[in-house]
């Protein structure tokens, strides 16, 4: 079956570093399109970055120059490094793919940006 589990999260000061995976099981990730989504108390689910099957990747507006989306084809795992985080980046962190009209998510990994 499909599984996604995402790792990585934690508390951590304003301008620190996280980095989040999400190990993949029951099928070949790099043939997929993977996203990370995060959602803070409040607010709606909002799509944070996707990485293509091409290794193609976007970027939300709000995370551009900070964070970078990659994949190991090897371990079958993806990636989500965060610099320079902000306040306003605390959220739970969900992984997600799709396959045809399927959908599915990871369990959720918490960050929290506070000093």
């Amino acid at each position: 079956q499909v599984q996604l589990v995402e790792s990585g999260g934690g508390l951590v000061q304003p301008g620190g570093s996280l980095r989040l995976s999400c190990a993949a099981s029951g099928f070949t990730l790099s043939m997929r399109s993977m996203s990370w989504y995060r959602q803070a108390p409040g607010k709606e689910r909002e799509l944070v970055a996707s990485i293509s099957s091409t290794g193609s990747s976007t970027y939300a507006d709000s995370v551009k120059g900070r964070f970078t989306i990659s994949r190991d084809n090897v371990k079958n795992t993806m990636s989500l490094q965060m610099n320079s985080l902000k306040p306003e980046d605390t959220a739970m962190y969900y992984c997600h793919t799709n396959r045809g009209w399927d959908n599915y998510w990871g369990q959720g990994t918490q960050v929290t940006v506070s000093s």
